[in-house]
């Protein structure tokens, strides 16, 4: 219904801000993610997704189309609604969930405050799938599977090097988080072997 709010940022919390549009303020369910990425009293743009129940109209916002989609695919899923949706999405970027749900940690997800077991399996299952075809097309545009592949080139090679497979992974995620998902095979191996 209302695909985003673009205004001066009048008012913001770490739960929620007030958009000024045009004399009108507009107050928006945010991420911890969101609250971090905005700039104070400026102009910015949110995306949103109103959630309608019988006693009450709740606008979410969020900083970019790929963490609106990841909200929308976790409200989706049974027993997980907007406010647990925006807690997963305080706790974890859009990135960090995506590779939690495609490695299948359970664990990651279950630090979540409120999320059991269960709930975590349950949103694994569920969007598995979704997440290793990268949802580029729905805005969900993290380059996992490129990095994964670079990723499992480099830990080959370290295993093969004589590193013991759980150090080489650590190591390299620890390297990816660090540098980012643009590195080539050859330098993640040379910061693996930098970092040993």
């Amino acid at each position: 219904m209302i695909a985003y709010i673009d205004g001066r940022l009048a008012h913001k919390d770490p739960t929620y801000v007030i958009i000024d549009v045009g004399g009108v303020g507009y107050e928006l369910r945010i991420s911890l993610n969101t609250y971090g990425s905005l700039p104070e009293g400026e102009r910015c743009r949110l995306f949103t997704h109103l959630a309608i129940k019988e006693d009450s109209h709740t606008l979410y916002g969020f900083s970019d189309s790929a963490e609106k989609n990841a909200f929308l695919h976790l409200i989706s899923i049974s027993g997980v609604g907007p406010n647990t949706g925006l807690m997963i999405l305080s706790y974890l970027s859009v990135s960090e969930l995506q590779q939690a749900i495609v490695r299948e940690d359970v664990r990651t997800i279950q630090k979540v405050k409120g999320i059991g077991a269960k709930t975590a399996q349950r949103i694994i299952l569920e969007l598995r799938d979704k997440f290793r075809k990268g949802l580029g097309a729905e805005g969900l545009h993290v380059s996992f599977e490129a990095h994964n592949t670079s990723r499992e080139e480099a830990l080959s090679a370290l295993v093969t090097l004589g590193f013991a497979k759980n150090m080489a992974e650590k190591t390299l995620d620890n390297i990816i988080k660090r540098e980012g998902a643009g590195l080539t095979v050859e330098d993640m191996i040379k910061l693996a072997l930098k970092s040993s």
